[in-house]
């Protein structure tokens, strides 16, 4: 790992890096305007292929926060997404109040399941990848490399 990676992971300022943080209402049709929000930001910063890993990216676990954590569930719930680019990186964090009954775990799923493979995506595609929590919230965070 690069240490600018290192450094955006941990929240951290990296000499030219971009960043910019939006928030959304815990229902899913918060998905398609995050994804409408970060092409807008990155359609001009980030390479073609990089983008539609990003979007797709980003889509998997913005929906993830809507179906599983409290703020898909809570009156006034929200979500978070952040976004840094970085020299050849894109990171991605988002922000949810959490759940009591489910953790972000990237599973093997069955090949006529209806769903499940958003993280299995994320693990694949990005990077690297990852989540913490703390007593208020938890974030999922992906990169995605720029060639």
């Amino acid at each position: 790992m690069r240490s600018d990676e290192q450094v955006l992971r941990h929240g951290g300022a990296v000499p030219g890096t971009e960043a910019w943080c939006g928030e959304f209402p815990g229902d899913i049709a918060s998905v398609p305007a995050a994804r409408a929000w970060v092409r807008g930001l990155l359609a001009t910063r980030v390479a073609a292929p990089a983008l539609d890993d990003v979007l797709l990216l980003l889509s998997e676990v913005v929906t993830n926060a809507v179906a599983h954590s409290d703020s898909g569930s809570a009156v006034g719930g929200r979500v978070t997404v952040r976004v840094a680019v970085a020299p050849r990186t894109v990171h991605v964090e988002v922000t949810d109040a959490g759940s009591a009954t489910s953790a972000p775990v990237a599973r093997m799923v069955e090949a006529d399941s209806d769903g499940g493979r958003g993280l299995w995506l994320v693990n694949t595609i990005a990077t690297a990848w990852g989540s913490h929590h703390d007593d208020a919230d938890r974030t999922v965070w992906f990169q995605v490399a720029e060639m």
